[in-house]
């Protein structure tokens, strides 16, 4: 074997060890085997998914449980321990979400390298994800991340495949549609009617056959600001002068409901639209110019945080869509997203201590849990701004930049780019 070969050969292992050490760790923590700090996490798993799983099986939808707030395609993740029979639904929820994880892994190992792109990626993943705790196997979002991922690495190079697996994540739980938000020219127009078609036809199928398939359109139309959410430290700033509120479970988490916090959720709503707003501003200064397979990425991984940080609702799992897709930005040597997805990557640890660790505190609006929001929401604040000031940049005109693609490269890929990514497919 050739020096090449073995630099090939040997790459991959440590990530693939580092991998393995730590999700062992993980799952020991998840099945019970050893404790992990503050209140357990995989009850969603053995309660609420595992009734939702009942309700499922018997072909219909938990429309009367305000918890239930996805597409109809999340029932295939809550069906999924089905196909393990001989373990019980929450152990073979994990090992399902475990083997998802490694999915996220090999993807960025095989589909995400290539000439001129190292490791950085599949490390990221293997070091980030865990910084979670246990919530990454406690949730169905590493499943759809997985997804996802295959997505943004099909890229312009298959943009119909790429358009059909954002589609489909959509029907799992909405946001991978927000991968798109590079797309454009040829290429473009082939994914977004590629995910249009998957959307429309899986959602008909579901509405046909499913009772109440449709109805996590208006599901959250209710709810307030939860507690973990950037809007939510002005209220735990205004417990300390006598607001007036409640904490309350509500519509599946918790959420402050009193005085005022309509208003915050108003203003947090119109934060996402003046993100969305920004974003659109972007792709019209950007639409004379090839995205290229970084440009692609780095797009999703913004609208994604984006669409995070602004929500009335940050939860813990969110920052496992974030991690996956900024170790996809890291395949690429032309990334603009590096410093996001570390501050990203460093919100990570600051999360598990705020949840699940710490959560009484942040429910109490205490110093500690106020400190550990202003802290991780913080980071994601600077993510936001990082990434969007490197998104803008990079649509800047440049010399030379207002001249049609060459001929050889209509999907929007530079002859250069497109040889350099031809052998490595997702």
């Amino acid at each position: 074997m050739d020096g090449a070969g073995r630099r090939w050969s040997a790459g991959p292992a440590a990530p693939l060890a580092a991998w393995g050490a730590s999700r062992l760790v993980l799952l020991l923590f998840v099945l019970g085997a050893l404790a992990f700090p503050g209140p357990d996490v995989t009850t969603d798993v053995s309660v609420i998914y595992r009734d939702w799983y009942e309700v499922l099986r018997h072909g219909s939808f938990p429309v009367g449980d305000v918890s239930w707030q996805y597409p109809p395609g999340a029932a295939l993740a809550i069906l999924a321990p089905a196909a393990l029979p001989f373990l019980g639904y929450a152990t073979a929820f994990a090992v399902l979400a475990l083997l998802a994880d490694l999915a996220v892994l090999c993807l960025l190992l095989y589909g995400g390298r290539g000439p001129g792109r190292p490791l950085h990626g599949a490390w990221f993943w293997t070091a980030g994800a865990p910084l979670l705790g246990p919530t990454l196997y406690a949730r169905y979002d590493v499943m759809v991340t997985a997804v996802a991922v295959a997505a943004l690495l099909a890229g312009l190079r298959r943009p119909r495949l790429f358009g059909a697996l954002a589609g489909f994540g959509a029907m799992l739980k909405v946001w991978p549609l927000l991968l798109l938000a590079g797309a454009r020219g040829r290429a473009g127009r082939r994914a977004w009617a590629a995910a249009a078609a998957t959307v429309a036809a899986s959602a008909s199928a579901a509405a046909l056959t499913v009772p109440g398939a449709l109805s996590f359109l208006t599901a959250q139309r209710d709810r307030g600001t939860e507690v973990e959410s950037l809007g939510a430290l002005v209220v735990h700033v205004a417990r300390h002068f006598g607001w007036s509120g409640q904490v309350l479970l509500h519509y599946g988490s918790v959420e402050f409901v009193g005085p005022y916090v309509g208003l915050v959720s108003g203003a947090a709503l119109a934060l996402t639209g003046v993100a969305f707003g920004w974003l659109a501003l972007w792709w019209l200064r950007a639409r004379r110019s090839p995205p290229g397979a970084a440009g692609l990425a780095d797009a999703a991984f913004t609208a994604v945080l984006l669409f995070t940080t602004t929500s009335r609702v940050i939860s813990p799992q969110y920052l496992v869509w974030l991690v996956g897709l900024g170790a996809v930005c890291l395949c690429f040597p032309g990334s603009r997203m590096r410093l996001p997805a570390w501050l990203v990557a460093a919100a990570a640890p600051v999360t598990v201590l705020e949840f699940p660790v710490f959560f009484v505190d942040v429910v109490a609006s205490d110093r500690l849990g106020i400190a550990l929001l202003l802290v991780r929401n913080g980071l994601l604040l600077t993510a936001c701004v990082t990434a969007a000031h490197g998104l803008w940049r990079a649509a800047a005109p440049r010399p030379g930049a207002s001249a049609p693609a060459p001929r050889s490269a209509p999907d929007g890929l530079s002859p250069a780019e497109r040889s350099g990514t031809r052998a490595t497919g997702p």
